[in-house]
């Protein structure tokens, strides 16, 4: 079988799926619908949402066969990200790229149809695809209908997305951010990278609502959240964690690079509250915490730890007033 390529933006195509959180729930009852749909309208014994992870082929939805990981490598999925149109065979068993592939030679297959199901930023995640046990040919109407269905998915793909934004900020929430920084982590104890984890709390945060009203507030976490998006990298994740707390993992740095960058940050908060002309000012406590796989069990037990830190510089600070 010739395998497929991988995407050259591939790192920001898995970061893309991962934030989703679509790998990590499981099949669902929601995608479930469209491709019993998909088995109906096109009248063939097997309809799937796949995602394509790393190395695996991840079912999230698998109607008319027991829904299992393959390997990405031969998966015919691995071939529809790579495009922008359906990849339509005809017959597998006649295709020289898939004549031995696992979904003939285990499955019994021989017609393969898949489209490229995207996430809002444009990443292909997976592929809709229906398969039959005899090979056929499908129209330009059949086609485009099941284009439609892959539109519909890539709708529900923007809804849970949006279910793990901020909205005021545009950052991750918490959960968009737990979902993304623990895959992140896993990565960097896959690849034996150093990452840190910073936990932010704005001071006096409550003065500027009690003072200057709710709306002078949603400002002031809105210009915070700016001020981080142009101190920090694209590989960084971000969160508002809620109220007027954040939380920042900075992939592949050190606990000295990590601080550089809060230096950078705290440099630029300066700045604005000199030059903004409200009436307002901007200041935070932060704590940092390295990374340590056989320290850190979880996510969780890091931003414990890095909310202490933040915390006894808050109290330092009060302290010294």
């Amino acid at each position: 079988m010739k395998f497929a390529d991988k995407p050259a933006n591939e790192e920001d195509r898995l970061q893309s799926l991962h934030a989703s959180g679509l790998p990590e729930s499981g099949p669902s009852e929601r995608f479930d619908r469209l491709t019993r749909m998909a088995k109906r309208i096109f009248d063939v014994p097997v309809a799937m949402l796949n995602l394509v992870d790393a190395d695996q082929l991840l079912p999230h939805s698998c109607i008319g066969l027991e829904p299992e990981k393959w390997d990405r490598e031969t998966s015919l999925c691995s071939h529809v990200i790579l495009q922008s149109t359906p990849l339509i065979v005809s017959d597998l068993l006649e295709d020289p790229r898939f004549h031995d592939a696992p979904a003939i030679t285990h499955q019994g297959l021989r017609f393969y149809a898949g489209c490229p199901v995207h996430m809002p930023d444009g990443f292909a995640v997976g592929a809709l695809c229906i398969s039959d046990t005899r090979p056929r040919l499908l129209s330009e109407d059949e086609v485009a209908v099941l284009q439609d269905l892959a539109a519909i998915v890539e709708d529900s793909f923007a809804v849970l997305t949006e279910a793990r934004l901020d909205q005021l900020t545009g950052l991750a929430n918490r959960r968009g951010f737990d979902v993304l920084a623990s895959y992140a982590l896993a990565g960097a104890r896959r690849r034996e990278k150093p990452a840190c984890l910073c936990f932010i709390d704005l001071d006096g945060f409550k003065i500027i609502n009690d003072t200057w009203g709710h709306e002078a507030g949603d400002r002031a976490l809105g210009v915070m959240s700016g001020l981080m998006k142009q101190c920090f990298r694209e590989d960084d994740v971000i969160g508002r964690r809620g109220g007027d707390e954040f939380s920042i993992l900075f992939t592949d740095s050190s606990l000295s690079g990590a601080s550089r960058a809060m230096e950078v940050l705290q440099h630029k908060v300066s700045l604005y509250n000199e030059t903004s002309g409200q009436p307002w000012q901007l200041h935070f406590s932060w704590g940092m915490a390295q990374y340590d796989p056989l320290r850190h069990s979880s996510l969780r037990s890091l931003l414990q730890l890095a909310d202490r830190r933040m915390y006894q510089m808050k109290k330092s600070r009060q302290q010294a007033r």
